[in-house]
């Protein structure tokens, strides 16, 4: 050992074979360069290189020594990597927070908290119609736009969670907002003068303007309460799960799909008790017990609270977006270096952005990387600490994320389109058929989306236990398909249940043609309610594609302290879904209904064609598709460092 110029003595040996040896060497009984040696980084390859001899390198490399030259890396594993904390702020050990372990209350929150939106979206055409005497055409209008604004709030509880207060108490805060909305809304269809008079024969009293203030104050405060729950509670999910870790990343695919299911519980419970109860108990009761389940949905939720990793809010990702522009304009006459490691960025592997780590550079959208270059006038002037004059490649390569997911989320408004005819057209082409269930028994039409729930059910289980290890065999992926596949076979089915409903309108036209019921409001189409579940059915296995393959796309996809924002992004698609059904509606009405003519969606739908505003949507379906399939194939995956 002479010649590494460290005079190993025989009881320093010793003591390097006991299991002790940590302590041994906090203590001071080994000396000198022995205890520097043994403590800097460099004693691995002190070690490996085989120039400490004997029993010495042996000892060293036994089980109980491991951990002394591992120390560094066990406190690694006994930590997340990704930078989550635990509810006091403290570093989220692995052992006793996140994983599946916190996964039941916020899955249990989810469960609950759709419950209650369902039970008020599913069967509200019906309760418009029928309870505030709305038309047809304007009660799915005002359906369409408040479901659209319910994906519209999150904007506002994605910025709140990314830049001030994280999304554990943005959850918190919104959720109280919506039971506030869901009280209000159950106390307008209790209270006798909160409501219009039943209708006598064919007389329907139209609702007061207090009547709809108050209504409407409840409806919107639950679209409000929304905004803060929907763009979090996803990605809060998935933050139980360590990036850094593969074999925790594993799971987080799983997690997407048992998400997606735990929506459909709370929405099966909606589309088959909550519906009937509305119809043939109250609308009291109908809409009192989602207020309770809530109330469970918040309680689920801080129940958990011991065990959750929380991601530190990162600053405003709007504000670093502005950033990056305002940065790339001021530099605008500057040449952007051929090689792109001259443009700035920090060297640790977390970014400057807290809670994100660094993204790796890429080629296009060249402009804003003008951003990060670096000027002598920001070496003068120490521009480095300025993000409004120096961007980071990361703080450049975020805005870039976004642009290229744009694309994507775009195709993504006529899809919600087409889901959001579940509530609206499928309900009224439903009342119109035969809801008889033997002598005694009606099924509500707004039922019937039971059977897109169950379809759903089902798929998520199939996708997860058959498709995947299938597919896997083939494609080498974990998770099977990538996240634009999936998007892509979702979208194609979506055009299927436009094409079902499409042949079940011409077929019920044609039986109420043939029986001399197109005049006759009053008496349904002998034709069973049930052959409409093909097309509920396939609504629900686009969405196991098409709608968790969104969750996932934009969880993986995002920038990690822009994760709740494109969340919001991705969920907007769905609130301009609704408000492009609302126009596609009021376009219809308008070129149909020119020169006196009844429409294709008038009041009585045995006198118009329902059928031919379906076909409509299932050719923007396809024209839809092939839009997506052009953006995919350009689109570039994210790369982080």
């Amino acid at each position: 050992m002479g010649e590494m110029g460290v005079d190993w003595e025989g009881s320093v040996e010793t003591a390097l074979l006991e299991e002790e040896n940590t302590a041994l060497l906090q203590s001071g009984k080994v000396k000198g360069s022995v205890e520097t040696s043994l403590l800097e980084e460099e004693n691995t390859a002190l070690l490996q290189s085989g120039k400490v001899k004997g029993s010495v390198e042996t000892a060293l490399l036994e089980e109980g020594n491991t951990a002394l030259l591992l120390s560094g890396k066990d406190c690694e594993e006994e930590y997340t990597g990704d930078g989550s904390v635990d509810f006091w702020g403290r570093p989220s050990v692995k052992e006793n927070t996140g994983n599946w372990r916190a996964c039941p209350f916020i899955l249990g929150n989810e469960c609950c908290e759709r419950l209650a939106y369902y039970g008020i979206n599913t069967n509200l055409v019906t309760y418009l119609t029928k309870r505030l005497h709305q038309g047809n055409a304007a009660a799915a209008k005002s359906v369409t736009t408040w479901a659209g604004t319910c994906y519209l709030t999150p904007l506002l509880g994605a910025v709140l969670a990314d830049a001030y207060f994280g999304r554990y108490w943005t959850i918190a805060a919104f959720s109280t907002i919506y039971f506030i909305g869901m009280t209000t809304l159950t106390l307008s269809a209790s209270v006798s003068s909160l409501k219009p008079p039943s209708c006598v024969g064919s007389v329907c009293p139209a609702a007061s303007m207090g009547q709809y203030a108050v209504f409407f104050l409840g409806l919107y405060l639950i679209a409000l309460g929304t905004g803060g729950i929907k763009p979090c509670v996803s990605s809060f999910g998935a933050d139980q799960f360590d990036d850094t870790d593969a074999k925790e990343k594993k799971k987080k695919g799983s997690f997407f799909n048992w998400f997606y299911f735990s929506i459909n519980v709370g929405a099966l419970v909606s589309s088959s008790v909550l519906v009937w109860v509305q119809d043939n108990v109250g609308w009291g009761w109908g809409f009192a017990i989602p207020t309770v389940f809530m109330g469970l949905a918040i309680g689920s939720f801080f129940s958990g609270t011991p065990l959750y990793r929380l991601q530190k809010p990162g600053g405003s990702p709007v504000t670093r977006m502005c950033q990056v522009v305002v940065a790339s304009l001021r530099k605008l006459r500057k040449k952007v270096p051929l090689d792109h490691s001259h443009l700035y960025e920090v060297q640790d592997r977390n970014s400057a952005i807290q809670g994100s780590r660094r993204l790796e550079y890429t080629d296009e959208f060249k402009c804003l990387d003008k951003a990060a270059i670096i000027t002598d006038d920001d070496i003068r002037e120490g521009g480095f600490s300025n993000p409004w004059r120096l961007c980071t490649v990361t703080q450049v390569e975020e805005l870039k994320i976004l642009l290229r997911m744009f694309p994507i989320w775009a195709t993504g408004v006529v899809y919600a389109a087409v889901y959001s005819q579940t509530s609206t057209m499928f309900v009224e082409q439903g009342m119109t058929l035969d809801t008889s269930i033997g002598s005694m028994f009606h099924i509500p039409p707004a039922s019937l989306s039971i059977f897109d729930v169950l379809s759903v059910m089902v798929w998520v289980l199939v996708y997860d236990r058959l498709i995947v290890p299938i597919v896997r065999k083939y494609t080498k992926r974990e998770r099977g398909f990538t996240e634009l596949q999936r998007m892509g076979i979702g979208l194609f089915i979506s055009i299927l249940p436009m094409v079902a409903a499409a042949l079940v309108e011409i077929r019920q036209l044609s039986i109420a043609k043939t029986y001399d019921l197109v005049y006759d409001e009053g008496t349904p189409i002998p034709m069973s309610i049930f052959w409409q579940i093909p097309q509920y059915f396939l609504v629900g296995a686009s969405e196991v594609f098409t709608f968790v393959g969104q969750l996932e796309f934009s969880y993986d996809q995002s920038p990690d302290a822009m994760r709740s924002l494109c969340s919001a992004l991705s969920l907007l698609t769905i609130g301009l879904g609704n408000y492009l059904s609302s126009l596609i509606v009021t376009v219809v009405m308008y070129a149909t209904t020119k020169g006196g003519n009844i429409g294709w969606i008038p009041d009585n739908l045995k006198e118009g064609h329902l059928d031919y505003y379906f076909w409509v949507l299932a050719s923007l379906s396809l024209l839809n598709l092939l839009v997506y399939v052009s953006c995919a194939h350009r689109y570039k995956y994210k790369k982080s460092s």
